[in-house]
């Protein structure tokens, strides 16, 4: 299926060039005189993320529909001493437990109190030098990335020296948190090619343990340092640490006895058992990406309700089967000509939809310019069905953006406007947006917000590294600069009533990488949202949507036998919505439908 997909990308990457070429053929010395020329259209206004002034604390900043709320700036011994924004300082991803976070870095992680956004506490820092830095949380346990060879043990800030140390560390550190004042390193599970990301995964089946897939991209270690550790090619050693990913299993009631327990192989050809059955590098023709062999995978996504995982894996993205958490079975892939290398997955609210990215450049590179292609560094949308993927559109950011920005899609999360597949997503220094992708091949961006370059005359990292939507806000983990945290505003594709209806879902934690599936409470709100989106796509006339809103208002304020005929009248809309959604067609039809059983819920409860 892969295969055929990229055939007939290809075809069409080749129409749409000769048709480019005989447009720009036709036109030379075909000029009309002026006199017969047609008006000139306006010109659009220029994007205000373009050009805007560099600078570190004072940067020219550009917003449309959300806005910054809250900012603190890295704390002290994070930044880097030599003023040129290292990744050994970098903020890297984010994880969320209530009305706390946690903020990864290369150099350890941060903890704050985010009781109110709009004024963020720092409560304590932790230096644990190793990259990445990549954080999970589950109940009173904290999780942590760690890959290069500077990581130690004992989370000594003096690095590892000998090429061959019993003190190096590279893999998943395990926090007990139970005291938040007091971070306590439980167990640290070596492995191979350490841990670059790693994903959490609650199997709804099991009580008992908590999983962790650990992605290596490094690479492997000498066996003289961890016993097994193999970085041959499967030719040479089958039992190389190439080809698979990491499964930890951590036992609940003794986490500190956490513990490697499959490395499954989930890119072999399944009709002949080789290791290396997908990508084998390289490029895909003539004016397209060059990415390498898929022997890892940088980020793996799991939605265990569903029984799936998407892993974007180097030269492919993949699908699984995780029914069996310890044993994952691979149900699908692609890849795709423009990806020099997939980084990241994100799926919609119900599973039909996976955006996977690619982070052409290695997120350290501009790759946002006017020069460069919008399918290259950008996201790809694929739509599930039957367990299978199928593409349907990219998305990339719209703005162009300086050599001096490095820029790149990077980490996201959903929004959970409910009738919509809405995400918001970081492009390190090209910002944060907000984008729609309800209709996959035609995504529109709704919000963002942008700075300047740190530095105007040569390009040094930073930007937003993830951006991710926790219980009404987004929060970003900026690389250079620190914390920001926002909140949307309305607009023409986003209204008031969609953001509160977001505002509804709450969550207890949130980690990136281990996706359920959110609901919202039984709201006069939601149903506002939906109305709003259905007059949008004029599937209400401006009368009905009229109509369905004055009778909420009056059964949300009134009392007695004014409510009473409210939700009488809400009855009669009703069941005229679901006759017209018989006829309605595609998200229109969907958003009909759970517009009246919203408010039919509703109207029962206040009865």
């Amino acid at each position: 299926m892969a295969s055929t997909q990229v055939r007939n990308r290809r075809k069409v990457i080749g129409l749409c060039a000769s048709v480019l070429i005989a447009t720009l053929c036709a036109g030379i010395g075909a000029q009309q005189p002026p006199s017969q020329q047609p008006p000139a259209t306006p010109a659009a206004p220029p994007d205000p993320r373009v050009d805007l002034k560099p600078g570190i604390d004072d940067a020219g900043v550009a917003a449309r529909n959300m806005e910054l709320v809250g900012h603190l700036g890295k704390p002290e011994g994070f930044n880097d001493p030599t003023g040129q924004f290292s990744l050994n300082f970098a903020n890297s991803d984010l994880a969320f437990k209530g009305p706390h976070m946690f903020l990864g870095n290369f150099h350890g992680f941060n903890f704050y109190n985010i009781e109110d956004p709009r004024k963020p506490q720092l409560r304590l820092s932790v230096p644990c030098p190793g990259g990445q830095g990549d954080l999970s949380v589950y109940r009173n346990l904290l999780f942590m990335s760690v890959e290069q060879p500077r990581g130690r043990v004992d989370c000594g800030t003096q690095g590892v020296e000998p090429a061959v140390s019993a003190e190096r560390f590279r893999g998943v550190r395990i926090f007990d948190i139970s005291n938040l004042e007091k971070p306590r390193q439980i167990a640290a599970v070596q492995t191979c090619r350490g841990s670059h990301t790693h994903t959490l995964v609650v199997d709804p089946k099991d009580r008992s343990n908590i999983y962790i897939y650990g992605s290596g991209t490094s690479p492997a270690r000498s066996a003289a340092e961890l016993a097994g550790c193999s970085g041959l090619g499967p030719e040479e050693d089958p039992n190389t640490a190439l080809f698979s990913i990491d499964v930890i299993q951590v036992p609940l009631n003794a986490p500190e006895k956490a513990r490697i327990v499959n490395r499954p192989r989930i890119f072999a050809d399944p009709k002949t058992g080789a290791i290396a059955g997908l990508w084998p590098g390289g490029d895909h023709g003539r004016g397209t990406q060059r990415s390498s062999t898929t022997n890892q995978c940088h980020d793996v996504t799991v939605f265990p309700e569903l029984g799936l995982a998407a892993g974007a894996c180097s030269g492919n993205g993949i699908l699984l089967d995780i029914s069996d958490p310890v044993n994952p079975v691979r149900l699908d892939y692609v890849s795709d000509p423009n990806f020099a290398y997939w980084h990241s997955a994100t799926f919609n609210n119900d599973g039909t939809k996976v955006i996977f990215t690619d982070e052409w450049g290695g997120g350290t590179l501009p790759r946002c310019r006017t020069t460069d292609h919008p399918t290259w560094g950008a996201n790809a949308i694929f739509d599930i069905d039957n367990k299978r993927m199928r593409f349907g559109g990219y998305y990339k950011l719209p703005a162009p953006q300086t050599e001096q920005e490095n820029c790149v899609a990077h980490n996201g999360s959903i929004i959970p406007v409910p009738g919509r597949d809405i995400m918001v997503q970081g492009w390190y220094q090209g910002g944060v947006t907000v984008f729609d992708f309800t209709d996959s091949s035609k995504p529109v961006e709704i919000a963002y917000f942008d700075r300047g370059p740190i530095d105007g005359s040569k390009l040094l990292v930073a930007g937003f590294w993830s951006t991710y939507w926790f219980n009404g806000f987004i929060y970003g983990s900026e690389i250079g600069r620190g914390l920001d945290i926002f909140r949307l505003t309305p607009g023409e594709l986003l209204s008031q009533n969609e953001i509160d209806a977001a505002a509804l879902v709450r969550l207890d934690e949130f980690n990136a990488q281990h996706q359920s599936r959110l609901t919202w409470p039984v709201s006069f709100v939601v149903a506002r949202a939906y109305i709003d989106q259905l007059a949008r796509s004029k599937a209400l006339t401006p009368e009905r949507a009229s109509a369905l809103s004055g009778a909420i208002d009056r059964a949300d304020k009134a009392q007695g036998a004014e409510r009473r005929a409210a939700l009488d009248q809400l009855d009669q809309l009703t069941s005229q919505v679901e006759a017209d959604a018989a006829k309605a067609v595609w998200r229109d039809q969907q958003r009909m439908k759970a517009l009246w059983a919203t408010i039919r819920a509703r109207v029962k409860a206040l009865r």
